[in-house]
């Protein structure tokens, strides 16, 4: 009997799942996949839009229709579609953005697993996001050299094993939370065999834009005793946030999982004074604490959405004179061979 579609394959297709599949991986399964779709569901037409969209961009449309549901119909600027929104300029080849904009590719410990932070590991669990966001800094990261193969992943395994000094593994991607909660885990469980991890920490866009995914099966799972447990959200605007999201959100918080967040810095989106302390404030309702504001990476295809960096320490500055400091997000940087985030906030200081 089917118990599980691996939601990793795309397909245009609208069709009925067994009631055994969950309903997250069924909506994934029925995310908007063009542009004309999306624009029929926006009640847009192509004249309205701010650049001209691509209809065969090789990083994929793909939007879980509970996203787009919160995008504002009849408005071509809205930040949340903006972010999502192909652009035929994104083919185009610029200085300083490229494929692998934080050399990752040469950072691999052993296939699927980056080790470039003290005490902490990061491992590419899966290719599949719900989402395909434009600024993607992963978007042509050379997956299919990096699956957890049986094979690859006990070379993860061993390699763990043999550094006590490792205490945290960051789940990343894609997104974690696009694999099943079975395969999750036996991935923990695995994981618990070494005695030396204490720290578990996912980074996921997942949890918002495909709140259902966020199901009691998941939150057994991560409430168990063995790790720290920590949920990184990637959110960049308030208008994210729903009752759908908060609901979602609501369980893990009871189940002692540390929730924070993650933004970019885009600009046209939320560059904006208002729109960050925004952002921290709504996600302060929901229990969700700011951790950072990323620069953007020069991902290529992403030039569209760069900020200037004294205009984004400007914007901080400002930030930091209206917020609280417990609701500021650390303005960071990453860069190629650096052993920690840079902070933008002026100083020279190196965060962890």
């Amino acid at each position: 009997m089917l118990t599980e579609i691996e939601p990793g394959v795309d397909t245009s297709d609208r069709i009925s799942l067994l009631d055994t599949v969950p309903d997250w991986q069924k909506e994934l399964r029925n995310a908007v996949r063009s542009v004309d779709e999306l624009l029929r569901l926006l009640e847009l037409k192509r004249g309205d839009l701010p650049w001209q969209p691509d209809d065969h961009p090789r990083f994929p449309v793909r939007i879980p229709a509970s996203f787009v549901r919160r995008m504002q119909k009849g408005d071509p600027r809205d930040p949340l579609l903006l972010q999502v929104l192909p652009a035929a300029l994104e083919k185009q080849t610029l200085p300083g953005y490229v494929a692998d904009p934080l050399a990752e590719v040469g950072q691999s410990a052993t296939p699927g697993l980056i080790h470039k932070y003290q005490g902490r590991v990061l491992i590419l669990a899966t290719e599949t996001c719900a989402v395909h966001c434009r600024y993607c800094f992963r978007q042509h990261f050379p997956y299919g050299e990096n699956r957890l193969s049986t094979d690859q992943w006990q070379r993860i395994l061993d390699y763990l094993h043999a550094d006590p000094s490792i205490s945290e593994v960051i789940f990343s991607g894609g997104d974690p939370l696009s694999l099943s909660n079975n395969k999750l885990e036996r991935l923990l469980t695995d994981l618990a065999r070494v005695p030396h991890l204490t720290t578990l920490r996912l980074h996921s866009r997942t949890a918002v834009v495909l709140p259902s995914r966020l199901d009691q099966g998941l939150v057994t799972l991560l409430s168990q005793k063995r790790w720290r447990t920590l949920l990184v959200l990637h959110c960049n605007h308030a208008r994210e946030l729903n009752e759908e999201v908060a609901a979602a959100l609501l369980p893990m918080r009871k189940a002692g999982v540390t929730l924070l967040n993650q933004a970019v810095l885009l600009s046209g989106i939320n560059d904006q004074l208002n729109t960050q302390v925004e952002l921290s404030q709504a996600l302060f309702d929901q229990g969700v604490l700011p951790y950072y504001l990323h620069l953007l990476d020069p991902v290529a295809g992403a030039a569209r959405f760069q900020t200037d960096d004294r205009a984004a320490r400007e914007l901080w500055q400002a930030m930091q004179a209206k917020l609280p400091g417990y609701l500021l997000p650390r303005l960071v940087r990453e860069t190629p061979g650096e052993t920690a985030k840079t902070w933008m906030n002026g100083s020279h200081e190196r965060s962890t």
